[in-house]
């Protein structure tokens, strides 16, 4: 009997040693393994050795001898090789397990718990139904990944969403007809939602834009004043009111010609006949709310209103004398009456960053013009063969200088072959006095409304504009539109405004982890309602460290909703396992992923 003893020094997986005792005569030859196992060995105060032994009985006794240290290895190596040595059958794990789809789960998640948060299922129709549940998939992905109807139909069989609102088989006519359905409940959600957000005697917000459109076959598309830059299209107008924190309540769609103040009368029978409101206070800017509108106004008693004067009354005003320098001695503010304005309050701010920030634009102007004025007065003088004639050279100027907006600024003189220009001091001046100051207008009185929160609540218009921002932008996209009927083009614009709804609030409830000053709304409440608005030292911190108190990533919107899409729904199971009985898996939350849900669940919703 011998021993042959082992040579290795170094352990490969899927390698395997053993030692045996060869037993040699005339008649037979056999081989006895020696058995090999993994065994821990605790180490005092460092990770405890992971070693590779032998162990066989020698003269009545248990010896053992160790091959290798395994304590380098990989925990997966190792427990694979214990398997190997218990006689278990080891494979790769890709040979027997498979991962058959995987589709992005964490960010539809999020969006459908705030939905449900928000009661948005009950808010849209009381009863489910397959429109219901197209509707608030259409809301959910405009939110994730705003495209057209037919490409939405495609993305949500890329995602989870599909799946959990039972619509991942949809043709697009059946997403159309879903809009139709949307449609013919908008006015029964928008009385929802202002017995949600609107009592008697709140204040609502209200404001106008437009969006171009690409098509010829839409009734309400026609061409006026273009917000969007874009001329050369025809538009659709929409007005959208919201309350004093920037949720919406309602749109409006309008013919793309509509001047704003036309749409005021039908923004006060919503509120009176539709909302049931006898007194509210409503919030528009100065060229939404005219001295027509305001006129309009004043024959409903429980409609008050807030907006501010054009520079033309507040030039008058101080022509006047109502309005002088020594207003402001004491503080920025002070209220003022004057008989242009019968029952009227007004209140007059001066904001000196705002003066300085007129004078340096307008002196920007100012020699942008002259440069491009002198370059027409070059080409006039140089033309001596054959002059420039007076309407050549008017034509041209005319094309300068209002372009900036500079004609009162400027005197021109114009002949044949003759353009002479220079700045006119006495206009700049007499805009120069104006500089800074602003005028509030209100029918509220000093019983229901002081100065200062007049001029808070008037500012507080920025929530719309911020509507619009969002509504226009990448996130939501209201335009171009393509839509070729007038109910499809209205139910759109519901269906934007209803995601902006819901995004309003996931960036509340996730404003700390976003780029926004969670304390501005308190803060709006304490500071000086006049000085421009300035981030609170928490924010200015967050987004100088670009991370939180907790030690978390400050995130924009969109890539919050990537970073959740990395929680992911696999469906798994043996290799030739049949799709039914396929075993779903989702991605663990990490700590970040568990932190926005755990502020989606602390997230309180205002409901009246």
């Amino acid at each position: 009997m011998f021993l042959l003893p082992s040579k290795c020094t170094h352990v490969n997986l899927g390698i395997f040693f053993c030692y045996a005792y060869f037993v040699l005569d005339k008649r037979y030859f056999c081989a006895i393994y020696i058995p090999m196992y993994i065994e821990k060995v605790p180490n005092r105060n460092s990770p405890p050795a992971i070693l590779l032994r032998e162990c066989w009985r020698e003269g009545g006794k248990t010896r053992k001898r160790t091959l290798a240290n395994l304590t380098h290895w990989p925990k997966h190596v190792v427990e694979a090789l214990r398997l190997a040595l218990d006689g278990e059958s080891v494979a790769r794990v890709e040979d027997l397990f498979t991962i058959k789809r995987s589709l992005p789960h964490g960010h539809v998640e999020a969006i459908l718990k705030m939905m449900d948060h928000l009661g948005m299922a009950s808010l849209v129709g009381s009863k489910r139904c397959r429109q219901r549940d197209l509707v608030l998939a259409m809301i959910a992905q405009r939110i994730m990944q705003p495209s057209s109807k037919l490409a939405t139909t495609r993305l949500w069989q890329t995602n989870t969403l599909g799946e959990l609102l039972q619509v991942d088989e949809v043709s697009v006519n059946e997403a159309y007809g879903a809009l139709f359905w949307l449609l013919d409940r908008q006015k029964n959600i928008e009385r929802k939602l202002a017995k949600r957000h609107l009592s008697e005697g709140d204040g609502v917000l209200y404001d106008v834009s437009s969006s171009y459109y690409e098509g010829r076959t839409c009734p309400l598309m026609l061409f006026g004043l273009s917000r969007d830059g874009r001329g050369d299209r025809p538009q659709v107008v929409y007005g959208v009111m919201t309350d004093l924190e920037g949720r919406p309540v309602s749109v409006s769609v309008y013919e793309g010609n509509m001047a704003d103040p036309k749409t005021i009368p039908d923004q006060v029978e919503k509120i009176r006949q539709e909302y049931g409101l006898g007194r509210v206070l409503l919030v528009g800017d100065r060229g939404m709310l005219t001295d027509t509108q305001i006129g309009t106004l004043k024959e409903y008693p429980g409609i008050g209103w807030i907006s501010s004067l054009r520079s033309g009354a507040i030039r008058k005003l101080v022509n006047q004398g109502s309005i002088q320098l020594s207003l402001f001695d004491d503080r920025n503010l002070a209220e003022i009456t004057s008989a242009e304005f019968p029952g009227e309050r007004l209140v007059v701010c001066m904001n000196p960053m705002l003066a300085a920030e007129r004078k340096r634009k307008r002196e920007e102007l100012l020699v942008c013009t002259e440069k491009a004025l002198a370059r027409i007065a070059g080409q006039v003088a140089r033309r001596t063969k054959k002059p420039m004639t007076e309407s050549q050279i008017g034509l041209k100027v005319g094309r300068v200088i209002n372009q900036k907006k500079m004609q009162k600024h400027f005197i021109t003189k114009i002949e044949n072959g003759l353009f002479e220009y220079k700045r006119n001091e006495d206009s700049i001046r007499e805009e120069e006095a104006l500089d800074g100051i602003y005028v509030v207008r209100t029918s509220e009185s000093r019983g229901r409304l002081s100065a200062d929160d007049a001029v808070r609540t008037y500012k507080s218009l920025a929530h719309v504009e911020r509507a619009f921002r969002t509504l226009k932008s990448v996130q939501l996209q209201v335009r171009p539109i393509h839509h070729r009927l007038e109910e499809t083009v209205r139910a759109h614009i519901f269906l934007c405004m209803l995601a902006y709804y819901v995004e309003w609030h996931l960036r509340k409830a996730w404003a700390s982890i976003l780029f926004d000053d969670e304390h501005l709304p308190l803060d709006r409440a304490m500071r000086d309602p006049v000085l421009p608005a300035e981030s609170s030292p928490e924010a200015k911190r967050k987004k100088a460290r670009k991370k939180t108190e907790e030690g978390y990533p400050v995130h924009s919107f969109q890539t919050l909703l990537s970073t959740l899409a990395t929680r992911v729904k696999n469906w798994c199971g043996p290799r030739e396992c049949p799709s039914e009985a396929l075993t779903v898996v989702i991605t663990e939350r990490d700590d970040f992923q568990s932190h926005l849900f755990h502020l989606l669940e602390m997230y309180p919703v205002a409901r009246n």
